[in-house]
């Protein structure tokens, strides 16, 4: 009985800390005048090459497609992306910054960067491979048991 006394303590701790880790990026993309799900769909987009799809977008941090096509629209109105339909796929369409969108996402996504990379830093290169690898593990272990995979597409 002990030890699931000392589990329990340690799944809510763990709980907090999950709060308190999305709360640190509400409030930092709240600081720079976007929502997390806004600030989510910046890094998709920048960082997702040539072929970005909200599709894919919302597959990758779990964003309903509906969230997406929000931000998205909002980010079109204000002129920072454009769609382009997939050459394989004229159904599918790709989104891309257009220059001002680019010039913008890289302002956000620099200063986000630095302060994630000066995070990095003051733990440990080491120890971020270990909170890297434990949760890693937390997932293939939670999968095994009889969790959904973070990365099978919702059915």
């Amino acid at each position: 009985m002990r030890n699931h006394t000392i589990f329990m303590e340690q799944l809510n701790k763990y709980y907090a800390v999950w709060q308190e880790y999305n709360y640190v990026y509400e409030e930092w993309a709240k600081a720079h005048g976007l929502s997390v799900n806004s600030l989510l769909v910046l890094c998709a987009i920048h960082d997702g090459g040539d072929d970005c799809t909200q599709k894919k977008i919302s597959q990758r941090w779990l964003i309903p497609k509906q969230t997406i096509n929000m931000v998205f629209k909002d980010l079109e109105r204000r002129g920072f992306v454009e769609l382009f339909p997939m050459p394989e796929d004229k159904r599918n369409k790709v989104i891309r910054f257009t220059r001002a969108g680019k010039e913008y996402a890289d302002t956000i996504i620099s200063e986000l960067r630095k302060v994630e990379l000066f995070v990095i830093e003051e733990i440990g290169v080491e120890r971020m491979q270990q909170l890297n690898e434990t949760m890693a593990l937390f997932v293939a272990l939670f999968s095994e048991a009889g969790g959904k995979k973070s990365n099978e597409p919702n059915q």
